[in-house]
């Protein structure tokens, strides 16, 4: 495992903010470079890549890597859908939103579809109580999630794949 010039170059930009010895506080931008870069997931050759940049041992870095839930260890999709299934998503009907899902993708939780498009992946809270059911997709909230939405959230991931490849 290698960054890329250009990833190497921001981790390098994040790694100078910090003081010499004080490093590993660039862990979590550089584990999501990382996983950006390893096709969306962390496996332990990347892991302990990133531990050398950081000058620490690899095991730091796995603490880290499998305590938070944005990191992947496994591969997944090129589309994660993360639910939130915490109380309030529950109560507005999270828990049917989650088997929807994996009625209509013929996936169980944390699998992929065999065409490698998408994983479907049970969150605890993601902070938005308000917008429930809910799900982050990337970078995107999924809000007020209905069986209908969650066809065009499928649809609108199918037209960007194919569009993409």
């Amino acid at each position: 495992m290698k960054f890329s010039e250009e990833k190497q170059k921001l981790a390098e930009e994040i790694i100078a903010r910090y003081p010499e010895g004080k490093q590993k506080s660039a862990l979590i931008p550089l584990l999501h470079i990382a996983q950006e870069e390893n096709k969306g997931w962390l496996d332990i050759p990347t892991m302990d890549y990133v531990a050398g940049l950081l000058k620490i041992l690899p095991i730091e870095v796995y603490e880290v890597a499998t305590f938070y839930t944005m990191f992947n260890l496994k591969p997944v999709g090129t589309y994660v859908f993360e639910v939130c299934r915490t109380g309030p998503c529950m109560l507005n009907g999270s828990d049917e939103i989650i088997q929807y899902i994996k009625d209509k993708l013929g996936i169980q939780e944390g699998e992929t579809t065999p065409d490698g498009l998408f994983t479907l992946k049970p969150a605890e809270c993601l902070g938005a109580c308000g917008y429930a059911p809910m799900m982050q997709l990337g970078k995107f909230y999924k809000e007020h999630l209905t069986k209908e939405k969650v066809d065009q959230i499928i649809d609108e991931c199918r037209k960007n794949a194919a569009i993409n490849n």
